[in-house]
């Protein structure tokens, strides 16, 4: 259909939940919230690298606002098991939340993720490109690695070029329903995408390259129906993080250079994501959302 070998993605299926992090203390204070709700009932959506971080909120608040989310993993399985059980699973007829294990390196790899979720659900009506890679030890460009440079374009930039390219098909091929949008992409890109990061020079071209991606398809689709936007987090406390938001120095520097004096939590990252496919952002398209407590403007 795309013009290259078809790949094919493994749909995990549900077993009895684990236990699992759901950041208690996050969750509590968006259950007091009341008033206009943001709604996805009767959409699909599919989000890579769900399995935990940001993607996994995602999951989880795009489950509750009402949507049928596929979300791909790579290693954590048992995970990712647990967590489309609770989000609703597949058995028994539920059809709300489904694990499709997938690596995402190549193009190819991205248009079979698509697939396996249009398989899973019969439709796509929005893609969240959350999942990459940020080798966390320093590598100054004079000694930085042709391997490391490649496998981080590879699946940072890659595979969402295959995801966006069979998204877009998907979409495009769906009956557009009067006063609707056909689709919505949020691509994830991050402040170093906009102010380059020294000795992360692989992951800073990824990102900007996310970024003029985002403003090139919204010109390209808007006409279509189809929004493309990009949010952009700064520092967030996820596992991957986790190493240099805990250590001691190099932690507290972070904290400091951030006007909001902290890390963001994923679900704060998430909200974000969820409002630019609901229709409350109907008549934003091209957007880079910056979601970072201020620290683009200040690094």
């Amino acid at each position: 259909m795309y013009g290259l070998k078809p790949v094919r993605s493994k749909l995990i299926q549900g077993k009895k939940p684990a236990s699992l992090d759901i950041r208690a203390k996050d969750a509590l204070a968006w259950s007091h919230m009341t008033g206009v709700s943001l709604v996805l009932d009767g959409k699909v959506a599919l989000i890579s690298g769900g399995s935990r971080g940001i993607g996994a909120e995602t999951v989880r608040l795009f489950t509750e606002a009402g949507a049928r989310v596929a979300f791909s993993c790579r290693q954590a399985r048992v995970r990712a098991e647990a967590l489309a059980d609770e989000c609703g699973g597949m058995g028994q007829g539920r059809g709300r939340c489904v694990a499709i294990e997938q690596e995402l390196n190549t193009p190819g790899d991205g248009r079979a993720l698509v697939d396996a979720a249009v398989r899973a659900f019969g439709r796509l009506d929005i893609l969240v490109a959350n999942h990459g890679i940020w080798p966390a030890a320093d590598a100054p460009i004079a000694k930085m690695t042709e391997s490391q440079w490649r496998q981080t374009l590879a699946v940072n930039l890659d595979a969402v070029f295959g995801m966006v390219q069979a998204a877009v098909s998907q979409m495009e091929s769906q009956p557009r329903l009067a006063g609707e949008a056909r689709g919505h992409i949020v691509l994830i890109s991050s402040t170093a995408g906009q102010r380059g990061e020294a000795n992360h020079a692989d992951y800073a071209v990824s990102k900007g390259a996310i970024i003029s991606l985002t403003k090139s398809l919204s010109s390209e689709l808007a006409p279509e129906g189809i929004y493309v936007n990009c949010v952009a987090p700064g520092w967030v406390s996820t596992e991957m993080s986790a190493a240099a938001l805990g250590h001691p120095k190099k932690g507290a520097k972070i904290a400091s250079e951030i006007p909001l004096g902290r890390a963001a939590s994923p679900r704060e990252i998430a909200g974000p994501v969820l409002f630019l496919c609901t229709p409350l952002a109907g008549f934003i398209s091209g957007e880079v959302l910056n979601v970072n407590g201020g620290a683009v403007l200040v690094g």
